[in-house]
């Protein structure tokens, strides 16, 4: 699930006009990199349009592509939620748009705004508890459990009140689509 659809389904509307006053578009020709491995990052991105790789170095080999990324997708999370420079290097695949929200911008809305800094919280927590759960899924742990409980492999184990917030979350973020990209 893009990662827009766990934010935008935990925030409410005025918090995403928020992020929409307070962000910038900006354009990434192709092959321009947009977040280096170990260099801190200034802001959060939210994937607009095009595609993005994610790249790992490696100590014992040449740097190698480990995810793509479409549209909705968040980059630049983690390094703001534990403040330590990126792990990985993401670069434009192709011409790319994204939105910006400035760390300092952010972080001064989060100290200042409980009601928003608990939504955004709970938000990168089911996000990053879910992919967690995926990937203990995707390496083989927990599957021989499901099975005999019997429940299907890869069974959808969102909680209702996510459920429930995509559909607001794609109408949200499709809302922001064509605000952003109209300028």
């Amino acid at each position: 699930m893009r990662k827009v659809l766990f934010l935008f389904g935990q925030l409410n509307d005025d918090d995403v006009e928020w992020i929409l006053a307070a962000g910038a578009k900006r354009f990434l020709p192709a092959g321009t990199t947009l977040i280096e491995q170990g260099v801190p990052v200034d802001a959060v991105f939210i994937l607009l349009e095009g595609r993005l790789g994610v790249w790992l170095e490696s100590r014992r080999g040449p740097e190698r592509e480990i995810a793509r990324l479409n549209a909705g997708e968040i980059v630049g999370e983690m390094s703001f939620v534990d403040a330590r420079p990126p792990s990985a290097t993401v670069r434009a695949l192709e011409d790319a748009t994204v939105f910006a929200l400035s760390k300092s911008v952010l972080t001064a809305k989060l100290a200042g705004d409980q009601g928003f800094a608990a939504r955004f919280y709970r938000a990168m927590a089911i996000y990053l508890s879910t992919t967690v759960r995926e990937r203990h899924r995707a390496l083989g742990y927990g599957a021989a459990r499901a099975e005999d409980e019997g429940e299907e492999e890869g069974a959808d184990e969102l909680d209702t009140n996510v459920l429930d917030g995509v559909y607001l979350a794609g109408e949200r973020f499709d809302r922001m689509l064509k605000r952003v990209m109209m300028v």
